[in-house]
Parts: C-alpha cells; sequence; structure tokens
C-alpha cells in the first residue's frame, strides 16, 4: 500500500473487517449487498444479493445465470456493489468487473444450501413471468418428486460471478454531515492499491 494513512493492509481486509463487526449489529442479512448492473445500452438495475466470499480474488455471489442480471452481465461484466449498514452507520461501495466462479466453487457452494434451496433453484425461472404463485409451487413439487430423497444436483444455469474490484470507497458517518470517505483504486499498472480521502 502506497499510503501509510491506510489502518488495513488491503481493502479486502477493511470489508471483512466491517463485515464480521456487522454480522454482530445487523438483525437480518448483514451480508446483503446491492448489486448494479447495465445493458449494453446503459440501462442501469439494481438488485439484493448476499455476499458468498470476500478475498484477495474479489467478492462473489451467486444467481440464476438466466435472470436479468445474469443476462445483463453476459453482455456487459462491469457491475458495482453497495454495503449498507444501517446500525454502524456505514456503507462500502465496489466497482469493478464480474469473471465467473468455477464449477467447483459453483458446486461446493450449492451443496451447502438448505435442500429447499436447491429444489427452488431447479423450479424457478428466474426474473420470467408466470401466471401466478400455482405455477411456481407446481414446479417446486415437480422437483421434489424428481429428486425424492437423492442429492439434487446444481443446474447448469445457476452458478456465480466474483467481482474483482477496481474501486472500493469506505464511507463512514460523521455529525452535521461531516463524513469520512476513504477510497482505494487499483493501479493495475504498479498492481497496487492508491488510497484518497474525499470530501463529504
Amino acid at each position: 500500500m502506497s499510503d501509510k494513512r491506510a489502518s488495513f493492509e488491503t481493502p479486502f481486509d477493511q470489508v471483512n473487517a466491517w463485515l464480521a463487526e456487522a454480522t454482530e449489529s445487523e438483525p437480518n442479512d448483514p451480508t446483503a449487498m446491492a448489486l448494479a448492473t447495465a445493458t449494453p445500452d446503459g440501462f442501469p438495475s439494481v438488485r439484493m444479493v448476499l455476499l458468498k466470499g470476500c478475498d484477495a480474488d474479489g467478492l462473489v455471489f451467486y444467481t440464476n445465470l438466466e435472470s436479468r442480471k445474469g443476462g445483463e452481465l453476459a453482455q456487459n461484466p462491469n457491475a458495482a456493489l453497495l454495503f449498507h449498514w444501517k446500525t454502524l452507520r456505514r456503507q462500502i461501495r465496489v466497482e469493478g468487473a464480474v469473471e465467473p466462479v468455477t464449477d467447483a466453487e459453483a458446486d461446493a457452494y450449492f451443496a451447502s444450501r438448505p435442500r429447499a434451496s436447491r429444489i427452488g433453484a431447479w423450479a424457478s425461472q428466474q426474473s420470467r413471468e408466470m401466471e401466478g404463485r400455482f405455477e411456481f409451487e407446481g414446479a417446486i413439487a415437480k422437483y421434489t418428486a424428481k429428486f425424492g430423497a437423492g442429492d439434487v444436483p446444481r443446474p447448469d444455469y445457476w452458478s456465480g460471478f466474483r467481482l474483482k474490484p477496481r474501486y472500493f470507497e469506505f464511507w463512514r458517518d460523521r455529525k452535521f454531515r461531516l463524513h469520512e470517505r476513504i477510497t482505494y483504486r487499483l493501479d493495475e499498472a504498479a498492481q497496487d492499491w492508491q488510497l484518497a480521502e474525499l470530501y463529504p
């Protein structure tokens, strides 16, 4: 790290430290983050997903690849994430490009999910219209019967993405709206994080 003001070795360390604090303070889903994507012609969309891994390789989340977000990321891999923890009065913004996780990673995470969630991944045609809830419930019953008491394998259309960050912003609330904003920007040539502080 080029700037000695940094209190963490890498921005990933800071994300994980703040996540650990949020796990103790947030009543629901401390790993929830807003995922912003865009179509090739620039129309944005945003929704909540759950962080399933954060290390020096990036931030990982999973989805149906045939969903709206999956389709948009396939066409335009640039994305942004936002964590907001109301109890801590903190947020983190992350920007970068995504790449698919490996099949082995996707298989391992899928196998760790509750059985009902794995059945749901088969039953849900995510982001597409349905006639009514009965249609979805019928698909759940169909796949519950199909797999019986046996293993529920991962569908080919269900996997994950790893966002490879090139920018982080760590925001802390301060009195009188004199907030703290610290950024890390990746110098790709030097493979080093450049630290800066922004006016609130």
